[in-house]
């Protein structure tokens, strides 16, 4: 028997199966797919998510150098965010990478953690009991194969089988009206790049090189690489649909070109990219934002789109799904998970999918056409111009705006939120970053106040909670205890409050 049987073998389940092992699990992935996913998806990660893979000592083998820098600008609604104005209170970070390559670096750090994976085992049904989960699963050579486990998790995207089985409701709405079309491709003649992140293009002047929002739509050029760009258009109702393909049907550079045209007014060729590079054409007729109406039935749990789908980061909030519910199932397969520990997973999760469906929803309606969203684009704009609104827009947009509930708060780190980077210097000398100290996903006390107080106070937990005694010159707290996944589950230097955190988030040694 397996302790977690993992349906889906996308980032969300690869991550998960890697955060399992940390936590001393053994789990099974089952990926319908024979071989990885080569279509072009996701292009990049944004916010919060670029230091929790840094947390892993994942950000370089994703192509970051060193340690994650905040963005000095972003946008919202096609909005430019200044946010190299914030200074030290910039939230934001960026880390570009396909989402093919996010998924071989995954499936490489799970092969060196000895995660099971099975690809071309399509899941067929499942059933549960108050032991065990039982798989039903067609394996590689067409052969219906029974696998069990304690529990199961659905990482099986927006159509979720495991969602649909366990009887769980995927409330929403959707928003039929809008057409985005997107390709991997480079402009062809009229097109010129220009200093500053801006474009010429012939017939039209100077735009922006992200977005561009006119009467008739957005156009969207981002500069990944010179000969392959990342390019798109979005239409609305007033766009000729009639003479677009359906839905179905493989969408073409001519297609493209075509909207492109309806947008901007002029035509702009586009050429196919550089020989040997993957290629991106596709077209997306509406839009869904639905989080499902529970996480959790019995022994089976939901992560990632098989949880929530939006027009959004998704793909940022499914990594964040992973960790947290990563150590809590290890914690429950070790028999050392306190009360309520795994109830918390869809309590604190989902409360971070509601924040994404809002962000994303605001952000699709400061791009649409009309007057009426002309004035409230510039009354944003002009919000934006105070340091605290635009924190507040970039905490949002970067999925740091939300704070898990820990109880007892310390005035100058509030517990909740994801663990602030600093230096701190171990009394063995070495000289760390916070994020190095977190690659094993242990549960972790960073100790600055130079006394044995909390030593004691946590001495039931000495086996599963580490204990890093230091020095910091910029700690926002004289203790930190951080859980695996990085929130900070409290802060101060009481070995009451400290004894109190231990209770609720780890079991007794």
């Amino acid at each position: 028997m397996h302790d977690v049987v993992i349906v889906g073998g996308g980032p969300a389940g690869l991550f998960l199966a890697c955060e399992l092992r940390l936590a001393g699990a053994r789990p099974l992935v089952l990926e319908r797919r024979a071989e990885p996913d080569p279509s072009d998806k996701a292009h990049g990660l944004t916010g919060q998510v670029v230091q929790l893979l840094d947390h892993r000592g994942l950000f370089t083998r994703c192509g970051g150098r060193d340690a994650p820098e905040p963005a000095p600008g972003f946008h919202f609604g096609g909005i430019p965010l200044p946010l190299h104005t914030l200074g030290a209170d910039n939230p934001m970070h960026l880390l570009p990478i396909d989402q093919r390559e996010l998924e071989r670096v995954l499936t490489e750090r799970a092969a060196e953690l000895d995660a099971e994976i099975r690809r071309g085992w399509e899941v067929l049904s499942f059933r549960q009991d108050d032991e065990q989960v039982e798989v039903v699963a067609r394996d590689a050579d067409g052969n219906e194969r029974t696998c069990t486990a304690r529990y199961l998790v659905g990482c099986d995207g927006g159509g979720s089988l495991v969602r649909k089985q366990a009887g769980i409701a995927f409330p929403g709405s959707s928003d039929d009206h809008a057409v985005d079309r997107t390709a991997l491709i480079a402009p062809g003649d009229g097109y010129r790049a220009l200093p500053g992140g801006r474009v010429a293009i012939d017939g039209l002047g100077e735009i922006p090189a992200a977005f561009h929002r006119t009467e008739r739509g957005v156009f969207t050029l981002l500069a990944h690489h010179p000969e392959r760009m990342l390019i798109s258009t979005t239409e609305w109702e007033e766009h000729p649909a009639g003479d677009a393909p359906g839905p179905g049907t493989p969408m073409t550079r001519a297609e493209l070109e075509d909207s492109v045209a309806r947008v901007l007014g002029v035509r702009l060729p586009l050429s196919p990219p550089a020989a040997g590079t993957p290629t991106l054409l596709r077209r997306m007729c509406g839009r869904n934002y639905r989080i499902a109406d529970r996480y959790r039935v019995g022994r089976v749990f939901l992560a990632g789109d098989a949880a929530h789908v939006s027009h959004g980061p998704t793909l940022n909030t499914a990594l964040h799904d992973a960790a947290n519910l990563g150590w809590k199932l290890g914690a429950a397969v070790r028999r050392r998970a306190p009360e309520g520990l795994l109830d918390s997973y869809a309590t604190e999760r989902r409360a971070c999918a509601e924040r994404v469906l809002l962000h994303t929803r605001a952000g699709s309606a400061l791009l649409s056409p009309g007057a009426e969203v002309d004035a409230l684009r510039t009354l944003f704009t002009e919000l934006l111009d105070r340091p605290e609104n635009l924190h507040a827009v970039a905490a949002l947009v970067a999925g740091s705006d939300v704070r898990y509930d820990m109880g007892e708060a310390h005035p100058a780190a509030p517990t909740g939120g994801f663990a602030p980077e600093f230096e701190l210097t171990t009394t063995d000398g070495r000289t760390l970053r916070l994020a190095e100290l977190l690659r094993e996903a242990h549960p972790l006390l960073i100790d600055l106040t130079g006394t044995e107080a909390l030593a004691a106070a946590m001495e039931p937990w000495r086996g599963q909670v580490h204990r890093v005694t230091a020095t910091a010159k910029s700690a926002p707290a004289p203790a930190l205890l951080i859980r695996p996944d990085g929130y900070v589950a409290w802060a101060g230097n009481t070995p009451t409050g400290l004894h109190a955190a231990l209770t609720r988030w780890f079991a007794q040694t």
